[in-house]
């Protein structure tokens, strides 16, 4: 149970949360309990209705929460040069980039890549029809020189394409199964309701999340509960099927399996977000609040094997940024501001500091058909963690 106050939202946003519990409580009306990613999908994405479907300000200070890019031009301008570096290496290329979110790496991006190293498409791939409005606006305000360069796909792209896929924060938002250890075998979390709203009810782990479950080859004790996504390589496989070479940059808080499965850590790592607070409550106020689960890098790293791609780094978010010239960066940028460069100082102590942005960050990059030592990774590479 979340120790976190958490003030009421808007009456006006009360109907909108009440019409999704409505569909999610006649589903299980219909079907009985339901696996928790099947509330978890319903939460996120139910068309309509879902946080990330119903037209709600999820980014920046107004919003829930706030992603590096929405900090800042820095992590962009960085991300920049690690892309300079493929463009110089595969020639021609584009950009997908997996759910974009407000539009401002994008824009940032096609602003810091020189008239040399511009993508031939940047593609933008997002499940919420709201935020491909915002995107556009965007896109439209800042470049709009290069709008004929950006698509918005429904699918991802299955025609063989090179270049650069990148997805900041979408993995943690992908729905997770919820599990316990049982006396007997693994259980599966699921969401049941009743007199009192939703609550948890456990049956049986089914064969899929028990084999995947066994497969881990951790030790969890009785009554420990967490997370397995088996979302994620049916996943990877889809938005990376048509990419001949390159590579697929995945930035998102987690952590290899070896302590995202520590004994201390037995109730999981679900996260929920909600104006600027973050707690536990996965129930409180369905469709209003973001519901995410930590990534588990080292599952990351094994799917990337099942999709035909090659692991090419795995780090700290602060050590790939400093890895692509952050310091360098920094000093450009700062004789160009009026403030002496307090602001930038600011966003880079936030994007960089371990008790930040720095360390609870990971990036992995993922390769197919690449022999290049990527400039991310050159500071310090973590793979031998994984």
């Amino acid at each position: 149970m979340s120790l976190v106050t958490l003030p009421d939202p808007p009456n006006e946003l009360k109907p909108l949360s009440e019409s999704l519990c409505a569909v999610i409580r006649n589903e299980i009306m219909d079907h009985g309990s339901i696996p928790f990613s099947r509330y978890m999908e319903m939460a996120l994405y139910q068309p309509g209705l879902g946080y990330y479907s119903a037209g709600l300000h999820k980014l920046g200070e107004a919003g829930d929460f706030v992603t590096s890019p929405e900090l800042g031009s820095l992590f962009a301008a960085c991300m920049a040069r690690q892309i300079r570096q493929l463009a110089g290496h595969l020639g021609e290329y584009s950009i997908l980039e997996v759910g974009a979110g407000s539009g401002r790496l994008a824009a940032d991006l096609l602003k810091c890549l020189d008239e040399d190293h511009l993508p031939d498409q940047y593609m933008i791939l997002d499940r919420s029809a709201d935020l491909r409005q915002v995107q556009q606006r965007r896109i439209v305000a800042e470049v709009p020189a290069l709008l004929d360069r950006v698509t918005w796909l429904d699918q991802p792209p299955r025609e063989p394409w090179q270049g650069v896929v990148l997805a900041n924060e979408v993995i943690d938002a992908l729905a997770v199964e919820r599990f316990q250890k049982g006396e007997s075998g693994f259980e599966q979390q699921c969401v049941g309701h009743g007199e009192n709203g939703f609550h948890w009810e456990h049956r049986p782990a089914p064969p899929e999340l028990a084999e995947a479950l066994d497969a881990l080859g951790v030790e969890f004790p009785d009554f420990y509960r967490s997370e397995y996504n088996l979302q994620l390589i049916p996943w990877l496989e889809a938005v990376t099927a048509g990419l001949q070479r390159g590579l697929a940059l995945f930035i998102d808080y987690g952590y290899p399996r070896r302590e995202y499965y520590l004994p201390q850590r037995n109730d999981g790592t679900l996260i929920c977000h909600y104006q600027h607070r973050a707690h536990d409550d996965v129930f409180f106020w369905p469709g209003l609040q973001d519901i995410t689960a930590f990534v588990d890098f080292t599952l990351l790293a094994e799917a990337s094997a099942c999709c035909g791609l090659q692991l090419e780094g795995y780090t700290s978010q602060a050590m790939f940024l400093l890895g692509c010239g952050l310091d360098r960066i920094l000093v450009e940028q700062t004789a160009q501001c009026g403030d002496g460069g307090l602001a930038l100082n600011a966003q880079a102590r936030q994007l960089t500091l371990p008790g930040m942005m720095g360390e609870r960050f990971q990036v992995m990059g993922l390769g197919r058909g690449l022999d290049l030592a990527l400039k991310g990774f050159s500071l310090l590479d973590l793979s031998h963690r994984l």
